[in-house]
C-alpha cells in the first residue's frame, strides 16, 4: 500500500471550514453538518438569515483548478438551459475559491429522495433529462479533463493494483490473470462497438447522485464528469436479469431519444464499462487508503476475502463480456 503521509484533509477543522465560507462575505451561523462524501469533503453550512448552503472542499492534487472550472462551466451551462442540475454558486463571478490551503465551492442545498428505478415512468423521466444533458454535452468537448476509456479506467488502475495493493501472495498471479482476461474482453467489446463518439458526461450517474422530488429528478455532483460514451450515464440505471435490463433500457431510451439520438452500437460497451468500473473502484480504494476516512468506511477492503470476491466477480464479468448486447445491433 502507499507509504504513510499527511492525510489530505488534516487541516480542515470546523473553524477552517467556517472561516473559508465567511471569506466570501457570508456570515455562517456556526451550524456545520458533514455530508456523505469520501473523495472530497462536503458540509451543510448554516448561514445567518438565509438558507443553508453546501460547501465542497476538493481533494488536493486530484483535479487542477482548470479541470474543476471546466466541470463548473458545464454545470452552469446545463442550469442556464433549465436542466435540473445543481451548479456551483458564483461570488463576484468566481465559482472556485481558495482559503487556508484548500479549494472549495459553494452550492445551493437541494433536498430529495432516491429515485425508484423499478418504476417505468421514473426511468423515462430520468432518460429525458439525461438526453438533454447529453445533447448539450455533445456541443463542445472538455479540453483538460481526461477521457473515460479502457486505459484510464482499466489498464492504469490494474497496473496500480498489481504494484501497490497488498494482495495476498497466493492470489497475486491469479488476480493478474483475471485482470488480463478482463481487459482483453473489454478490448473486444470496444472493437465490436467501433468508433463511437465521446461527449461530456455526468460520469457517475448512480441513484446517489440523483435526488427525486415530485417535480422529477435533479442531478448532483459532476465531480467525475469526463469525456466518454453516452452509455456510461445509462448502464448504472439497469439491474436484474437480461430481460429486466432490456425492459429498463427501453424505458430510459423512450425518454432519452426525445432529445438526443442514441447510437445502439454503444450497447456493446455496457458490460465493458461495468468491468472497468470494478477495476477502477478497487484502485480508487487502494490509492486513498492513507486517508483515515477510508479504513473507517471500508474496513472490508484489502482483506483476503475482498480479493477472492473480486477475482470471482471479474471472472463472472469475463463471461458476460462476450455475450450479445441487450438488443440486436
Amino acid at each position: 500500500m502507499q507509504t504513510p503521509q499527511t492525510p489530505p484533509f488534516a487541516g480542515l477543522t470546523p473553524d477552517a471550514i467556517l472561516h473559508a465560507v465567511d471569506s466570501l462575505g457570508l456570515y455562517s451561523s456556526g451550524s456545520l453538518l458533514a455530508l456523505n462524501s469520501y473523495e472530497n469533503r462536503v458540509y451543510q453550512i448554516g448561514i445567518d438569515d438565509a438558507a443553508p448552503l453546501v460547501a465542497k472542499f476538493y481533494r488536493p492534487e486530484r483535479w487542477s483548478d482548470e479541470q474543476i472550472l471546466e466541470e463548473h462551466a458545464f454545470s452552469l451551462e446545463l442550469a442556464e438551459r433549465e436542466i435540473p442540475v445543481v451548479p456551483p454558486l458564483a461570488f463576484k463571478g468566481v465559482t472556485l475559491h481558495h482559503h487556508g490551503g484548500f479549494r472549495f465551492a459553494l452550492f445551493p442545498r437541494r433536498g430529495g429522495r432516491v429515485p425508484e428505478l423499478g418504476d417505468a415512468r421514473t426511468l423515462e423521466w430520468i432518460g429525458r433529462f439525461l438526453g438533454r444533458i447529453h445533447a448539450l454535452g455533445r456541443v463542445e468537448s472538455y479540453a483538460r479533463r481526461p477521457a473515460l476509456d479502457a486505459d484510464s479506467f482499466g489498464r492504469e488502475p490494474a497496473d496500480y493494483l498489481l504494484r501497490h495493493a497488498d494482495l495476498p501472495p497466493e492470489l497475486r498471479e491469479v488476480f493478474r490473470g483475471v485482470l488480463e482476461q478482463a481487459l482483453a474482453g473489454v478490448d473486444r467489446a470496444y472493437q465490436r462497438a467501433g468508433a463511437v463518439s465521446a461527449l461530456r458526461l455526468h460520469g457517475d450517474c448512480h441513484v446517489g447522485n440523483m435526488l427525486w422530488t415530485d417535480d422529477g429528478p435533479h442531478f448532483v455532483d459532476f465531480d467525475d464528469s469526463r469525456m466518454g460514451p453516452a452509455v456510461q450515464d445509462l448502464w448504472m440505471l439497469l439491474s436484474g436479469s437480461r430481460e429486466e435490463q432490456s425492459a429498463q433500457l427501453a424505458e430510459v431510451l423512450a425518454g432519452y431519444e426525445d432529445f438526443c439520438e442514441f447510437d445502439l452500437r454503444e450497447l456493446h460497451l455496457l458490460e465493458a464499462l461495468r468491468t472497468l468500473r470494478l477495476i477502477h473502484y478497487s484502485a480508487w480504494l487502494a490509492r486513498r487508503w492513507h486517508d483515515p476516512a477510508f479504513p473507517a468506511a471500508f474496513p472490508w477492503f484489502n482483506s483476503q476475502r475482498y480479493w477472492e470476491e473480486q477475482i470471482l466477480t471479474l471472472r463472472e464479468q469475463i463471461a458476460l463480456l462476450d455475450e450479445p448486447p441487450l438488443w440486436s445491433v
